[in-house]
């Protein structure tokens, strides 16, 4: 399959601006792959379709401000630095992305908060978009670590045009978000909410927890028509021995597996025993999943509604089969579905 197979026209109206009023009133769009059937739900309904000793599967990773502004000295010019990576916690050194990147070069300070007590210098060009900077700051690395989620922005996905308002704290950010790490939520999980979860412990449906901490690689744009000649920046993966017990416990007594999100998915799919079950992981992953792929792991999956020509969208549709899943969203462009992060839900089952 080729990068122009997932391309589709979406209505601006059907982006996501804002989270639904309640995590899990936003709407269920439900694929069965075997009857190729589509049907309408609200997420809360979720709960219908798990049975006991079913496992889903969270990505607990919790999202940082990565989103700073500064100003570039002599200049002042307003710069965007949208932190991805600490490289050296010592050193402070970090990867991140500059807009706009043709103002910045090696060797560049940049200025942040009105008293300017951070300075950051520009060390090396990584990618055309892409700088390392070492923060100097006067303080320990406890402090400086505080100064930065003090300056920093709720890292809201660049679609959506408005600033972060004090609510997006709470509602970009997974009610089970424990690691910090991520500089884009897992969207897919955002529309648990605790009472939901609550029904489901009742029903004796059990959770499993795995760390994917999510980097600007899941989002990145696919520039290849060959997909064979994609290559995903590596993010960190952690998958504890707990998880994995649950896991292969479900699988062994053909129970269902459920992913939620891509990047779960993408996550078990990384650490598959020679005997198709989880192993423990914890270092990097970059894996790729376009169709066709042969999944493992996980029998179901929930995810959000994906922009054209993403990695994500070619993942599930791997998943479901290619023509059902555009069959699926040309449904939900109908039924005027809300996309994207704050949009509504798809269950694969």
């Amino acid at each position: 399959m080729k990068l122009s197979d997932f391309n589709y026209n979406i209505p601006k109206e059907l982006l996501a601006e804002f989270p639904s009023e309640n995590r899990d009133e936003s709407r269920l769009m439900v694929l069965n792959r075997e009857e190729r059937s589509i049907n309408h739900h609200k997420f809360k309904d979720l709960i219908d379709f798990f049975d006991e000793d079913d496992v889903i599967v969270l990505n607990n990773t919790k999202v940082f401000p990565a989103r700073l502004f500064g100003n570039k000295e002599k200049t002042g010019a307003r710069i965007e630095v949208f932190l991805l990576r600490e490289l050296n916690e010592e050193q402070r050194l970090w990867d991140v992305l500059v807009d706009p990147a043709r103002k910045i070069r090696i060797g560049n300070k940049l200025y942040f908060g009105d008293d300017d007590s951070l300075v950051a210098e520009v060390i090396d060009n990584t990618t055309s978009r892409g700088r390392t900077l070492r923060f100097l700051f006067d303080g320990n690395y406890q402090e400086f670590r505080e100064k930065l989620k003090h300056l920093g922005q709720t890292p809201l996905p660049k679609y959506i045009k408005r600033e972060p308002i004090s609510e997006d704290i709470e509602r970009y950010q997974t009610i089970y978000a424990k690691n910090e790490g991520a500089v884009a939520a897992p969207t897919a999980g955002l529309h648990f909410s605790k009472h939901l979860m609550k029904r489901l412990e009742i029903k004796g449906v059990d959770f499993a927890e795995i760390t994917l901490h999510v980097g600007l690689g899941t989002f990145n744009p696919v520039e290849v028509e060959d997909l064979s000649k994609h290559k995903m920046d590596s993010e960190e993966l952690i998958i504890n021995d707990l998880s994995v017990k649950k896991v292969n416990h479900a699988i062994q007594n053909k129970k269902k597996v459920c992913a939620v999100g891509t990047t779960v998915m993408r996550g078990l799919e990384s650490s598959v025993s020679s005997m198709g079950t989880l192993n423990p992981y914890n270092g990097w992953t970059h894996k790729f999943i376009f169709p066709p792929y042969d999944f493992s792991i996980a029998n179901c999956m929930i995810t959000n509604f994906h922009m054209p020509k993403s990695t994500l969208l070619m993942m599930v549709s791997a998943f479901a089969d290619a023509d059902f899943i555009k069959e699926a969203y040309k449904v939900a462009i109908k039924e005027k579905y809300n996309f994207y992060s704050y949009g509504d839900a798809m269950l694969i089952i």
